[in-house]
């Protein structure tokens, strides 16, 4: 899998248009897509309200810190999920397999809304949150492997870099949607306000936006890859076995939780981490930290548009270590704008930060989906995602604030976005170039 020769990029010809067909299910990957995201990242917006919901202690610190630890506990199931809808996505189709999994992520969702608070319910309130947050994990884990592999089969030869940078535009819509309406609720609401009711808002959308979304994706039509291997009767009845045993394969998985080491650190220290951290330690006002996030979000839903566009031109491999690379040299004097105290300065340095991520995170999932052949892709490619984002994502909220705590050093954060990108870039350059490629089979 190895290999450090690229493909020459070939002179680009114009692929064809997508079909009305095409389209739709194209739209409809992307409105499961957004709806997950937007359930899953409302998490870190509400992080400091729900450290005092949830786990009142005498130092704020230690609740934020609990907090976050319910954060990262189900992205260590993210890989069971994975596993199991991966390997029912290779069996079955990538279409039935996104139905169940937007159903269990709104459900989920909606349900953290109507929890009663430790004030009510005591221990019995911060166990019904990680069990909900263990069934969002299950979610969350079986969504990349099959979401972003059927909207890669649906893309066609010449434009998958485009298509599935939708979906990554969508993920950077949903949190900036979670992020705007978190600051209207700080903005409008008072902290007694926001603490007995007012973080219930965003949570409880999530069940009409599923619904709306559910919708939507049962118009989409099944993956034509798939249903291609139907046809040659190259369906395994064992996807998980059949990527494990495959060197081939392993090898790709492997690249699979190194490569995102960016994307994941970028995503969670960014945009999940960074507003409670410039509330608590830089000591911005909550919604001075909210409205930095959501600039980010901006800028950076048209950047990762741009980035996938442009891989589909000059190559997957050249993107991801220009990208990481950026990322090693603009990460401290960027983090050094931020703890300036001034907003201005903040948005500065957060803006940089924003678009030299986009080039990693508009390119990694299509990258991803091409390592692997239609019959395991989206087990594959769902475990291997997955591992890499529960060890050096998932977690890196709990670790950063742990590191902080017992250092006292403010510049935890910069130093591990830093270093995760240092090993991306060497990752990246080790990777085959497949964006001139027709998919595997």
């Amino acid at each position: 899998m190895n290999s450090k020769v690229s493909a020459a990029p070939p002179h680009p010809q114009t692929p064809p248009a997508p079909t009305k067909a095409t389209r739709v299910s194209i739209v409809g990957g992307l409105v499961g897509v957004f709806i997950e995201l937007y359930d899953n990242a409302v998490y870190g917006f509400v992080a400091g309200t729900l450290a005092v919901v949830f786990f009142p202690t005498d130092a704020p610190a230690t609740s934020v810190m609990l907090t976050f630890l319910a954060f990262a506990i189900p992205f260590f199931f993210r890989p069971v999920g994975a596993a199991v809808a991966g390997s029912w996505g290779d069996r079955i189709g990538r279409k039935r397999v996104l139905l169940v999994l937007i159903t269990l992520m709104s459900l989920s969702t909606g349900l953290v809304g109507l929890l009663p608070s430790y004030a009510v319910a005591g221990v019995w309130a911060p166990i019904a949150l990680v069990l909900l947050r263990f069934v969002q994990g299950f979610a969350m884990g079986g969504e990349p492997g099959n979401g972003n592999s059927f909207l890669a089969e649906h893309a066609g030869d010449g434009r998958r870099g485009q298509v599935v940078s939708y979906a990554n535009a969508a993920t950077f819509v949903a949190m900036l949607l979670g992020t705007l309406f978190a600051a209207l609720l700080t903005a409008v609401l008072s902290t007694s306000s926001m603490e007995a009711w007012g973080w219930r808002l965003p949570f409880l959308l999530a069940i009409p936006l599923g619904a709306a979304g559910l919708i939507v994706r049962r118009l989409s039509d099944e993956s034509p890859e798939f249903e291609k291997a139907e046809e040659r009767g190259q369906v395994t009845s064992s996807p998980l076995k059949e990527a494990f045993t495959s060197p081939e394969t392993l090898r790709a998985i492997g690249l699979t939780i190194v490569l995102p080491l960016l994307n994941s650190s970028g995503y969670f220290v960014l945009f999940i981490y960074m507003p409670t951290y410039m509330k608590t330690e830089m000591h911005f006002t909550a919604l001075e930290g909210l409205l930095v996030t959501a600039i980010m979000l901006a800028v950076g839903t048209f950047a990762v548009l741009w980035a996938g566009r442009l891989s589909d031109r000059v190559g997957r491999k050249k993107m991801l270590s220009t990208s990481a690379f950026g990322m090693v040299v603009i990460g401290f004097p960027c983090y050094w704008l931020l703890t300036r105290g001034s907003f201005a300065t903040a948005v500065v340095g957060a803006v940089l930060m924003a678009v030299c991520f986009a080039g990693t995170n508009g390119v990694m999932q299509v990258t991803l989906a091409e390592m692997f052949p239609t019959r395991v892709r989206t087990v594959a490619y769902g475990v291997g995602y997955n591992l890499g984002t529960a060890i050096f994502g998932g977690a890196a909220p709990l670790l950063i604030s742990a590191l902080i705590a017992s250092t006292g050093s403010i510049w935890i954060p910069a130093i591990y976005l830093v270093l995760t990108s240092a090993v991306a870039g060497f990752t990246a350059l080790r990777i085959r170039e497949t964006a001139f490629e027709p998919l595997k089979r």
